[in-house]
């Protein structure tokens, strides 16, 4: 086996290594062999983790292992030595672990309670157990108490405690009476988890002195009971009776009736509550309310549905019980206990977590000496398992080195082992809730080779069929398999030879000439072995005469040939089969050498037969079919439909019924089946023929059922294998007399269309339905759960009726009764139908809002009464909207959005709030007329969340050290501003990152001038807001510091020219003049009007410069309250901003910024003075002018 590469100390080459790993040698389940190779220890049984032991016994700990040589067993005992020799209770069994305590001769259990871990050792290595802690069960008494009687009122609720003594393991509890027996539990009473008997309200029949609390400790056998219970139960009548007899005649007494209370939750208690399960166990959630009526309990999970399949209701569903949870079950359970005065709930929020599970255990490794492997444990559980290695039982860290073993967190890597390298690692992923402990040995071994496959083992097989010739090897480092055909043959090779991994010697196509013998060699550095097969090659079995297709008459013979050839030392076997099955147990079946002969043959015997040619190595079959026949096929057989039936009479003809008869027609070689009766009503529906019955083939007579008041004709149609005959001629008529209807209407309904009215439906009768003259209908209707009379009209002709008057949507019990001229149809039944609804009269009502988090909130609300719903509730809908973002304080278009909730649901979610605004909503009733009121708007806000990114970041006025930096505001701050971080750092040639520097701004500044740069380098800068709740995302830019000084004194040159001083003049005095004219406008009190071109701007915060005809962009309206726009003036982009200017109209106190032409002529406009805004850190309020001009270059 060829070795790999050694370990490198990076990561890459690791991986690279990992990717690489040999797989472990394969030793195959040859039990000769596994008893000669050396194996370190395995264990192979071991008691519980936690065992618990009865007190009465004899203590038996388990420790079984296996390995070569046999391993020998030591025991810990809380973590020391446990000398088992100086203790004359303790003995081991022989060639084994198992520890023997002797109870039953004088010890005592509680002495040798502890933690117990066993090792198993040999030369190879030590495996150990897992802690296994040694517990006797206690099954204590009850302790004394004294019970008082519980004296009850009627209708109260009750809470009998058990409060069992604790056990090990604790007991199951149960309630039962003097006699023992168990006493009867229901919705009303009922046991809780905790063992208390839970009454929802007493009746008199609680009455008794008996009540008794039992535990069954099952490890021990024994059950405790607790003293009785007593509980007088007084009814309200006996209390009156009492009172009565205590007072005078002129007294007022009386208690009050058992009046009737809403729910209460009994258990748990309060609102809210947690629970903690672990994954995989069984999750029991408990509520037990008290209340009159009876509570009925249900259960729901918030934003979720209870999980299918393991969701089980018990102790009449105050218990929900979950089998196998996994992480997924954690979330809020609300149990609901509701009666007919109202409702009450609890939410348990479950969390599961989980002890340490296996992904990937340990596994044992056998490898040869050089070889390269891996042992990996992997482990989830919640929280996340840590992972800790042993070797040979002692912790990785202190024991000895080993150089071809590297620890690498859940995976150990070996590479080049030897020998010496044997051992039993032992892989610990433990968390709070549990551990797990595996051990996995490394077995290096140096063998020789050996062929497991018996010498001169013989395979046979059939000629063109594969031939497996196996070669079970075994041996370390792994051997190099070759086949030679003979005992001095050459090596076999060449594509007509597969050889596979085992070993094994395919041929695909086996010839005559591939028998023989064949011979397998296996060699490694150790050794070399050799081991012969023999090959034989048969011929194939094959049908030289098949059986036939037969058509055979009946009670005929028929034969079937199925003659055979097949190789001389094979012995086949014939099997025949009728239909895929066995042949019939009848002795006319004769089965000969070669065929099988029926006699006598019957409509039975028609089938496939199947003749079964079975060897040792190969099977063929072939088959037939019989077809049996009433007469000698001729061509002149036709199989065709039925001819009609003739001659059809009426005989016995009465009211309700007739006798039909007729003749059949010729069947055309195919035996008629049915006879299919059909009959015309030629005084309703003339010329639609309907269906009356189906009789048997063999039947030329029917009795007819008949309906009155139908002018009958019958016709008959015969039916056989291949189809219908033609309709027979029709029967003479007969007139049967009219009767009252035996039916009435189907498909009654009562439904509104309008406030007032009910309207009344129904699907009239068919014409023979109605058995006689002056079909009608009577309509009656009257309002359910009132004590009225019906109201019946009689119509006919139609299928509705419409009743005018009725109140809004109450319930009306309705029937319709079919009536002609002979009488009246029997009683129908009533159905309950609703005049028609109307819009709601009222709102829902407490409308409260919690906020959940900035973008999701819910809503609760009161229910509407089910009378001012007015209709059938279909359910609420929740109009909301937002009214203004607190942010910015300003309003925009009102945008109603809606969410419907089906059903009587009473709260509901609101997502996709923004962050930091003010919300209105309303609730409103739906039903089946449309929407009810409003309930008055309810306003709430929704926090601050994190701000979007700033809307820009842009770079500017680069110099050898410094850059300037202008941003816009988030364009959804979220929240507040707080400040804004700015992070920057230099990048290289090779885009490498420098060090990064961090500066906090202030939230009213939008512009920075970062000074003390390095020249002619690139540098990223990263810019984000911060309100309370956190940082948003970032923006990023980059740019570049001026090239070099070369570039730096062209500029400066530039500012030196005469041209350039003479325009720079032209400017400043352009300037002096317009603040001469505005000073002399302004004593006169003239007015600029400014805001009325700040309205024509769609952005007067950020007017960027026109690049035609360089006038400068930069005006805000200080009003606003905003800081002036930073800048200065770069040969980038020609922007001259406040802080670079030498002289600022703002120190005029007009509070503006001014526009100018290249040429120095001034375009902005002015308005009345406004209040000066303080200086913000150290901007310039400065206008420009030539010597600023030029040091910005510089």
């Amino acid at each position: 086996m060829t070795k790999k590469m050694s370990i490198s100390t990076s990561k890459t080459s690791l991986v690279l290594l990992l990717c690489q790993i040999i797989s472990a040698l394969d030793v195959p389940l040859d039990s000769k062999l596994l008893e000669e190779l050396s194996q370190p220890p395995t264990i192979t049984q071991q008691s519980p983790k936690d065992y618990i032991v009865d007190p009465r016994e004899n203590i038996v700990i388990q420790c079984e292992a296996k390995g070569k040589p046999p391993p020998s067993f030591s025991w810990t005992r809380n973590g020391t030595h446990f000398d088992i020799d100086k203790d004359a209770q303790v003995t081991m069994k022989p060639n084994s672990g198992t520890l023997v305590i002797n109870i039953m001769n004088g010890g005592k259990a509680e002495a040798y309670e502890g933690v117990y871990q066993c090792t198993a050792r040999n030369e190879r290595g030590a495996a150990i157990s897992n802690n296994i802690v040694v517990r006797p069960s206690r099954s204590p008494l009850w302790t004394k108490e004294k019970l008082e009687p519980n004296h009850v009122r009627e209708g109260d609720s009750l809470v009998l405690h058990c409060r069992p003594p604790v056990g090990l393991p604790p007991p199951i509890i149960f309630w039962m009476d003097n006699a023992f027996q168990r006493l009867p539990q229901s919705e009303r009473v009922s046991q809780g988890l905790n063992g208390d008997l839970y009454f929802s309200n007493v009746q008199p029949e609680d009455t008794r002195e008996d009540y008794i609390c039992y535990a069954r400790f099952n490890h021990t056998q024994t059950i405790q009971q607790k003293q009785p219970i007593s509980v007088k139960v007084f009814s309200m009548d006996s209390l009156n009776d009492t009172i009565a007899a205590n007072l005078s005649d002129t007294d007022i007494f009386g208690a009050k009736p058992v009046t009737e209370r809403q729910p209460v939750l009994l258990t748990p208690t309060g609102s809210t509550s947690t629970k903690v399960e672990l994954r995989g166990n069984v999750l029991l959630l408990e509520c037990i309310a008290a209340g009159l009526p009876t509570p009925v309990i249900r259960w729901i999970k918030e934003g979720g549905e209870l999980p299918a399949n393991r969701t089980f209701f018990e102790n009449f569903k105050k218990t929900l019980k979950i089998i196998d949870v996994s992480e997924a079950d954690s979330g809020n359970y609300k149990c609901i206990a509701r009666n007919a005065l109202g409702s009450v709930h609890h939410v348990i929020s479950v969390t599961v977590k989980a002890a340490p599970y296996w992904i990937t255990a340990p596994r044992n490794l056998v490898l040869s000496p050089g070889e390269d492997g891996t042992l990996i444990c992997r482990a989830n559980g919640n929280p996340k398992p840590s992972i800790s290695w042993l070797a040979n039982g002692v912790p990785i860290a202190i024991a000895p080195e080993d150089p071809s073993r590297k620890v690498d967190g859940d995976t150990i890597i070996f590479s080049h082992v030897q020998e010496r390298s044997s051992a039993v690692y032992q892989c610990n992923a433990s968390n709070e809730y549990g551990y797990l402990l595996a051990n996995a040995f490394v077995n290096v071994l140096a063998e020789p080779p050996r062929i497991l496959t018996p010498a001169n083992k013989l395979y046979q097989v059939i000629a063109d069929s594969p031939a497996l010739l196996d070669c079970a090897y075994f041996g370390s480092p792994k051997p190099e398999i070759e086949w030679f055909k003979g005992v001095k043959g050459s090596i076999l090779r060449g594509n007509e030879y597969v050889f596979h991994d085992n070993g094994t010697l395919e041929i695909p196509v086996a010839q005559k000439n591939n028998a023989g013998t064949y011979t397998c060699v296996a060699r490694n550095e150790l050794g070399k072995i050799q081991n012969e097969v023999q090959l034989e090659i048969k011929d194939p079995t094959m049908i030289i005469k098949q059986p036939e297709y037969k058509v055979i008459q009946r009670y005929g013979q028929v034969s079937f040939e199925c003659i055979i050839k097949h190789d001389s030392t094979l012995l086949p076997t014939v099997t025949w089969l009728k239909d895929n099955d066995e042949l019939p147990d009848d002795e006319r079946f004769l089965v000969g050498k070669d065929n099988l002969t029926i006699m006598n043959v019957t409509d039975k015997d028609d089938g496939t037969y199947t003749c079964i040619v079975n060897t040792t190595l190969d099977s063929v079959s072939a088959s037939a079919v019989l077809t049996v026949v009433a007469a000698p096929p001729t061509p002149a057989i036709i199989y065709a439909r039925p001819n009609p039936p003739f001659d059809l009479e009426l005989t016995g003809q009465l009211e309700r019924s007739i006798d039909l008869s007729w003749l059949p027609g010729d069947e055309n070689n195919s035996p008629i089946t049915s006879f299919v009766i059909e009959f015309e009503d030629a005084l309703h529906e003339p010329g639609v023929w309907r269906y009356q019955t189906e009789v048997p083939g063999s039947q030329t007579t029917a009795q007819l059922k008949l309906s009155p008041y139908v002018n009958y004709s019958f016709r008959v149609i015969a039916v056989n294998r291949i189809g219908r005959s033609q309709p027979s001629e029709p029967s003479e008529q007969y007139l049967t007399k009219s009767a009252s209807p035996d039916e009435n209407p189907a498909n009654v309904q009562g439904i509104g269309s309008e406030p007032d009215n009910l309207v009344i439906t129904w699907e009239p009768l068919k014409g023979f339905q109605s058995n006689g003259p002056g079909l009608q209908y009577k309509v009656s209707w009257r309002q359910k759960d009132v004590d009225d009379e019906w109201t019946s009209v009689i119509v006919a002709n139609v299928s509705k009726y419409i009743v005018s008057g009725t109140p809004t949507f109450v319930p009306y019990e309705v029937k319709v009764q079919a009536l002609n001229d002979l009488g009246y149809a029997p009683e129908p039944s009533e159905v309950i139908g609703h005049s028609g609804e109307d819009l709601p009269m009222v709102a829902p009502g407490n409308v409260q809002v919690h906020v959940i988090n900035s973008t999701l909130a819910k809503v609760h609300w009161d229910p509407v009464p089910l009378k001012s719903v007015r209709g059938h509730l279909q359910g609420y809908k929740v109009y909301y909207w937002k009214v203004q973002s607190l942010s910015r304080r300003s309003r925009r278009h009102v945008e109603k959005k809606i969410l419907t909730f089906r059903g009587n649901k009473t709260f509901g979610m609101l997502p996709g709030l923004e962050p930091y605004s003010s919300y209105k909503l309303n609730v409103r009733v739906v039903n089946g007329k449309g929407e009810g009121p409003a309930s008055p708007d309810k306003v709430f806000k929704t926090p601050e969340g994190v701000p979007s990114s700033p809307s820009f970041l842009k770079i500017t006025n680069p110099t050898l050290d410094s850059l300037t930096l202008e941003w816009g505001s988030p364009t959804h701050p979220n929240g507040v501003l707080t400040s804004y971080t700015l992070k920057f750092q230099p990048i290289n040639n090779t885009h490498e990152l420098g060090p990064l520097v961090e500066i906090r701004i202030p939230a009213n500044e939008s512009s920075l001038i970062l000074k003390n740069l390095n020249y002619s380098t690139r540098y990223k800068f990263y810019f984000n807001a911060q309100t309370s709740v956190g940082s948003g995302s970032q923006i990023t830019e980059e740019a570049v510091t001026i090239m070099d000084e070369a570039m730096a004194s062209r500029q400066v040159d530039i500012a030196t020219q005469g041209w350039f001083i003479g325009l720079m003049c032209a400017v400043a005095l352009l300037i002096l003049i317009l603040l001469i004219v505005c000073f002399i406008r302004r004593n006169k009190g003239g007015k600029y009007p400014v805001k009325e071109k700040e309205d024509a701007h769609a952005d007067p915060e950020i007017q960027p410069m026109k690049e035609d005809d360089g006038t400068f962009g930069e005006y805000s309206d200080a009003e606003d309250h905003k800081p002036l726009k930073k800048g200065s003036r770069t040969p980038s982009d020609r922007t001259v901003k406040k802080e670079d200017s030498d002289d600022s109209l703002v120190d005029y106190g007009e509070g503006v910024n001014g526009q100018f032409n290249e040429d120095g002529s001034f375009i902005g406009q002015y308005s009345g003075k406004k209040e000066k805004e303080p200086a913000e850190g150290n901007e310039s309020s400065e206008a420009p002018s030539p010597v600023n001009a030029m040091n910005s270059f510089v």
